[in-house]
């Protein structure tokens, strides 16, 4: 027998996941059972939830590419970036204060590198093209003898657009700079290995793949170079003493979790995604003048951000919004009216770019609200335009 479709539907997965019931029923025991303190070498309490986080760094590490000694645990990617940047400029800024990152990275690490130019850093801002791809050629004609770091995305948070990674790493590798990804939105849907990738440090976060609010980690290069960061946040030495604060290990485990199952079920998950977002596409741009931004480069399989012409700003948002959740963008600026900073990058017209809807596609997305979602939307556009 057919499930009846539960409304409201939920496409807004760029901006959060629901929590894996798998990933829960491994945290749980960590709020009530196992409740020890990590840092208690002294008692089976703190060594049951030490071996916890040990298996957590090994599961993470494994996704990565990295070694377990490479992970370090952080609140989620916004702290991860600023422990990665401004680590980094303070760790570096004898050899130099310049920075280099793009337009259309995530505001966590825009307003990152704008802090760092109130303390004296230089940044260069690379612009992307209509696709959203960065200029390699612009890239190594930016790195300055005193060029300590390149900030580039993996994958864009509000079209999905993956950058040209490895290639950027070979470039920072050739030139002896440090290389950092924001990879909050690829980890988990795409392969990555850091080794292969040339990034020195990368972030990620677990509420983006099917774990809970509040849990992160940042990976940091051991050798070949050894990343060294200033901590952000003083106090105990965690962490390396890149990072104090008592763990959250119930997060840490509940990020290790995902880890390990978005290894498991990336080949299966990418293949349906994939399948779900092209009959979405297909279905949603056979209306008339709708485009798909960042449609003809490689994308991550699950996300595709549509530009609707002809319509009222945020009135087509409103009326999808009462039964399918989606969002014009970056959850972090839902609240901000302008239009996204990324598609304005990308030469997107700004009354196109303030008609445009990401659908964030998940795990647990089904075939049936595809289906209602084209239908809804067709009906709506229509209704609009009269």
């Amino acid at each position: 027998m057919q499930q009846k479709l539960q409304l409201p539907i939920y496409l807004d997965n760029n901006a959060t996941t629901p929590v894996d019931p798998g990933v829960l029923q491994a945290m749980l025991p960590y709020f009530t059972q196992h409740f020890g303190n990590a840092a208690s070498r002294n008692h089976s309490f703190g060594w049951i939830a030490e071996e916890a986080v040990i298996i957590a760094r090994e599961q993470i590490a494994s996704l990565l590419g990295a070694t377990a000694e490479e992970v370090i645990f952080t609140s989620g990617a916004t702290e991860a970036v600023n422990l990665a940047i401004k680590g980094v400029y303070e760790t570096y800024s004898s050899k130099g204060k310049h920075i280099i990152t793009c337009v259309t990275e995530h505001k966590a690490v825009l307003d990152t590198c704008r802090h760092l130019e109130r303390s004296g850093a230089s940044v260069t801002y690379l612009p992307v093209d209509r696709h959203g791809i960065i200029d390699l050629n612009a890239l190594e004609q930016s790195i300055q003898k005193d060029t300590i770091l390149i900030a580039v995305m993996f994958a864009n948070n509000e079209t999905g657009v993956i950058q040209p990674v490895e290639t950027i790493g070979r470039i920072a590798k050739e030139k002896a700079v440090l290389f950092f990804s924001d990879a909050t939105q690829a980890v988990g849907k795409i392969p990555m290995n850091v080794e292969k990738n040339g990034i020195d440090l990368l972030c990620l976060s677990a509420h983006k793949i099917y774990g809970p609010k509040g849990a992160g980690a940042l990976y940091v290069r051991r050798k070949d170079p050894r990343v060294r960061l200033t901590a952000q946040i003083d106090g105990g030495g965690h962490e390396k003493g890149m990072r104090s604060g008592t763990l959250n290990v119930p997060g840490i485990v509940a990020l290790g979790k995902a880890c390990a199952l978005c290894e498991q079920r990336m080949d299966e998950e990418t293949i349906r995604l994939s399948m779900l977002r092209n009959k979405l596409e297909a279905g949603l741009t056979a209306i008339e003048e709708v485009n798909i931004n960042g449609g003809n480069v490689l994308r991550l399989p699950n996300v595709t951000n549509l530009s609707f012409s002809g319509i009222k700003s945020n009135r087509l948002l409103t009326e999808i919004s009462k039964t399918i959740a989606v969002s014009s963008g970056s959850a972090c600026t839902s609240a901000n009216p302008e239009a996204s900073h990324v598609l304005k990058a990308m030469d997107v017209r700004d009354t196109l770019a303030r008609n445009s809807i990401r659908f964030g596609l998940g795990r647990f997305t089904t075939e049936e609200e595809i289906a209602y979602t084209i239908s809804t939307v067709t009906q709506i556009v229509a209704s609009l335009r009269k």
